[in-house]
C-alpha cells in the first residue's frame, strides 16, 4: 500500500503541474490576443479637454487603447458620450421615430402615426436611438476585451496555483513524508546481565 501511495503522489503531481503549465500558457497567450486586437483597432482617447475622458480616463488622454482596462474606460466615455446626445436618456427611454409634436425633443415617440413624416410618408427614425445602438455595441464589445483579459489573468494566477501544489507534492512524496513509521530496532539480544552479590553477613 505504501508504494502504491508513493506512485499515487507522484502521478498526482505530475498531473498538477502539466495543468498548471498549460493554464499559464493559455492565460499568458489569452492576454497576448486580446491587446494585440485593441491594437489593431486603432482607438484612441480624447484630449483631456472632453468632460467624458476627464472623468473616466484622465491618466490616457490622446493615448490608443491597448489593454482591457483602457478599453472598459472607453467603453465608460462612449456610454457619456451617448448621454449627451440623448438628453440624459437611455435606450428604453427613447422612442423608435422623430416626434412631429416636438422634432428636438430626443425622447421621440414610437407611435408611427405621431411621428414625423418624410416626403415619402415613411416615419423618421430617431437617430438619439440609433447612436445608442451603436453605443451599446461598441461598449459591449470593449467591455468584453476587459472581461476576456480578467480571465486570462485568472487563468495565470490558477496555473501558478496548480504549478506550486504539484511540486509540493511531489517533493513530499518522493522525500517521503508519505511513508509510514519505520519499525523500532530490535533490542540486542545478547545484553550484559549484571553479577548478583550477596551480602555475607559477620562473623561472630
Amino acid at each position: 500500500m505504501r508504494k502504491l501511495f508513493q506512485i499515487g503522489g507522484l502521478v498526482a503531481s505530475t498531473v498538477l503541474i502539466v495543468f498548471g503549465a498549460a493554464a499559464i500558457f493559455m492565460g499568458v497567450d489569452g492576454r497576448s490576443t486580446v491587446r494585440e486586437s485593441l491594437k489593431q483597432e486603432q482607438i484612441v482617447f480624447g484630449s483631456a479637454d472632453d468632460p467624458a475622458v476627464a472623468k473616466h480616463a484622465s491618466q490616457w488622454a490622446d493615448e490608443q487603447v491597448t489593454t482591457g482596462t483602457q478599453a472598459r474606460a472607453f467603453a465608460q466615455v462612449i456610454r457619456e458620450h451617448a448621454l449627451e446626445g440623448s438628453a440624459g436618456l437611455t435606450y428604453a427611454q427613447l422612442g423608435r421615430f422623430v416626434s412631429a409634436a416636438d422634432p428636438d425633443d430626443p425622447a421621440g415617440t414610437s407611435d408611427e402615426t405621431a411621428a414625423l413624416k418624410d416626403a415619402k410618408g415613411v416615419p423618421v427614425s430617431n437617430s438619439a436611438r440609433n447612436t445608442w445602438i451603436t453605443a451599446t455595441a461598441l461598449s459591449t464589445a470593449l467591455n468584453m476585451s476587459y472581461m476576456a483579459e480578467q480571465m486570462a489573468l485568472f487563468g495565470i494566477v490558477v496555473g501558478f496555483a496548480l504549478l506550486l501544489t504539484g511540486l509540493g507534492l511531489g517533493i513530499l512524496t518522493i522525500g517521503g513524508a508519505l511513508r509510514g513509521a519505520e519499525p523500532a530496532a530490535k533490542p540486542s539480544e545478547s545484553r550484559t546481565t549484571k553479577p548478583i552479590v550477596t551480602p555475607v553477613a559477620p562473623a561472630a
